[in-house]
């Protein structure tokens, strides 16, 4: 599946932006990365395309490489010390690396650095240097990250050492590079109350005005001037990334050891079952179709599917299941790639099911019903502690999950409880003193936990009331899908979510001219590449969960493509990972 969205736009900017910039008839090259361009590069590029234009190898520059002195190297790197110094090192002695260098820096080159080449031996052996504006990774065709785990834990830690000020001024400028990307230049809103909100907002807007500088056309295009840069706190939302999600990605992620995308499982072969790795990405178009549907939805569906492709290829299928696969591949060998992606995600369902009836239904639906503080059929939780104590006194429900049930518990009741109440409540669920930390913690994000404390007058945002018919299960709506819909709708409070600035309005009958005189240019290019409607851009400070991720491709669908919506942060949460983060924020 050929990547699209945000993926193709930085795929199609590295291949032709860099690789063939710079690209000679009959010359090879080295394309030298670091850890981050490494991960830019795996998320939107083949390495057969790169091959193909006449790269040779890809190395790491921080690791030991050979010298290859008769061919020039391409340096797509980030501007940080490390990844300066080891190019500086490459041509410090007089038996140089390579035979010429050409520089492409994801972003803006801090001064010093810059002078440090200059001064150095590297500044002879430069044929390019150029910066691309690419600071953040692709995750999915609209969903970003800035690929830094440590953000939640640095950035709201109370630890007073640590440079908030210098942390803004990066995600700023990651953040602007992503717009010039997308050649938007956004209108800059934040939701009103934390003051880091107002700031990073002020930080973006700045950048984006010196990108807009360097790059007059960014922004231009009819109704690009409706386009918005949202920026929201994780506090906004804090019961998203804690609740179990039923649709088929939040819950494989939450529920089985999804590393770095990448799922393991014993496929059972004939006669022996083997480990098999698969990487969950949008190059699986299965994966694609299924990965927001309801897991209820997901079996019947990849049934369905494989039952289609089976009676289109001849092949007879009685119950097609996990068994009739192995005897398929044994028939039909020459199918064996399509058919082992059906396998896969008749494992993934599978095991997802499975670890979900061992306790998760009945917790489940405590956690709907504490969130949206009423039951399946509408009437109010009376006695919200009785449906809670089973839970915590059930040994065989882990502590993070029982952790998860306290919290929603505590959003339940808005305005925090009691200090002795949440002590006995930690008691009951058997949760060590080091873990209990992380309900603490989830004050830094201006959560209301105990009653009567510092964030006290905090409360979580109202919800839209949504008639749509959904499973019992899978009640909750995250609040950022009704801010996304508010926006896009107009009908966003502009006290709560204030403007910057709002930009100068764009001449629309101008920019219809320069397109029409251009016209021809893009013809080639996917329409997911050069879209001409309005976006809307949001980052989430501190993480972002994948039913908020989810919500950015259902709000899309829903204006039939006339708006995109694009979400990201420094990077994706599942509700391990958050409170693993959370618990990290004692630790100074």
């Amino acid at each position: 599946m050929a990547p699209s969205g945000l993926k193709a736009v930085v795929g199609d900017k590295i291949l032709n932006g860099v690789i063939k910039s710079i690209k000679k008839e009959g010359e090879w090259k080295v394309l030298i990365v670091d850890h981050m361009t490494m991960r830019i590069l795996s998320s939107c590029c083949k390495m057969s395309d790169i091959l193909a234009e006449g790269v040779t190898i890809v190395e790491d520059i921080n690791k030991r490489r050979e010298p290859i002195s008769s061919l020039e190297a391409i340096y797509l790197i980030t501007p940080v010390e490390k990844s300066v110094r080891a190019l500086i090192n490459d041509y410090k002695d007089t038996a140089f690396t390579y035979k010429a260098a050409h520089i492409f820096f994801t972003d803006t080159c801090p001064d010093a650095l810059f002078t440090e080449i200059g001064k150095s031996r590297v500044a002879k052996f430069a044929k390019t240097l150029k910066e691309i504006n690419v600071a953040f990774l692709p995750y999915e065709s609209q969903v970003f990250s800035l690929d830094d785990p440590t953000f939640l834990s640095s950035f709201y830690s109370s630890a007073k050492d640590h440079d908030k000020n210098k942390m803004m001024e990066n995600i700023a400028e990651q953040i602007a590079t992503l717009c010039d990307t997308l050649n938007e230049y956004p209108a800059v809103r934040y939701r009103k109350g934390p003051e880091d909100n107002a700031k990073l907002a002020e930080e973006i807007y700045q950048r984006l005005n010196a990108h807009k500088a360097d790059n007059p056309k960014m922004g231009e295009g009819p109704d690009k001037a409706r386009s918005q840069l949202l920026i929201v706190d994780r506090g906004f939302d804090p019961i998203s990334p804690v609740l179990h999600e039923l649709t088929f990605q939040a819950m494989a992620y939450d529920l089985l050891d999804i590393k770095q995308d990448i799922y393991t499982y014993q496929s059972t072969g004939i006669g022996n079952s083997k480990a098999r790795e698969v990487l969950l990405d949008e190059d699986d178009e299965l994966w694609v179709q299924l990965r927001h549907m309801h897991i209820a939805d997901v079996t019947k569906k990849v049934t369905e599917l494989l039952r289609t492709f089976c009676e289109s290829k001849r092949m007879s299928t009685d119950n097609a299941n996990i068994k009739d696969l192995s005897q398929m591949l044994k028939k039909m060998p020459q199918y064996q790639k399509e058919l082992s992606m059906y396998s896969t995600h008749l494992h993934l369902a599978e095991a997802c099911m499975k670890k979900f009836k061992v306790s998760r239904d009945g917790l489940c639906e405590v956690e709907q019903d504490l969130v949206m503080g009423s039951n399946a059929e509408g009437e109010p939780l009376k006695d919200a502690m009785k449906s809670i104590v089973p839970v915590l006194l059930n040994s065989e429900i882990g502590p993070y999950e029982k952790i998860r049930i306290i919290l929603l518990y505590i959003f339940h009741k808005k305005k925090g409880i009691g200090e002795e109440n949440l002590i006995k409540l930690i008691q009951h669920a058997n949760i060590t003193q080091d873990d209990s930390k992380i309900i603490y913690n989830m004050q830094n994000l201006g959560c209301n936990i105990i009653a009567g404390d510092r964030n006290a007058g905090n409360v979580l945002p109202e919800r839209k009331d949504r008639t749509e018919s959904t499973y019992q299960l899978s009640r909750w709506v995250p609040i950022i899908k009704d801010i996304m819909e508010n926006a896009i709708d107009d009908k966003l409070d502009r006290k709560q979510w204030p403007f910057i600035s709002n930009p100068a309005p764009i001449n629309t009958t101008q920019t219809a001219v320069s397109s029409a005189r251009f016209g021809n240019w893009h013809k080639n290019k996917s329409p997911t590449e050069y879209r001409s409607g309005p976006r809307l851009i949001v980052f989430m400070v501190g993480g972002v969960s994948l039913s908020e991720t989810r919500s950015a491709y259902e709000v899309t669908q829903s204006t039939d493509g006339k708006w995109e919506v694009i979400i990201g942060s420094s990077h994706i949460l599942t509700p391990t990972i958050f409170l693993d983060d959370l618990k990290d924020l004692s630790k100074e």
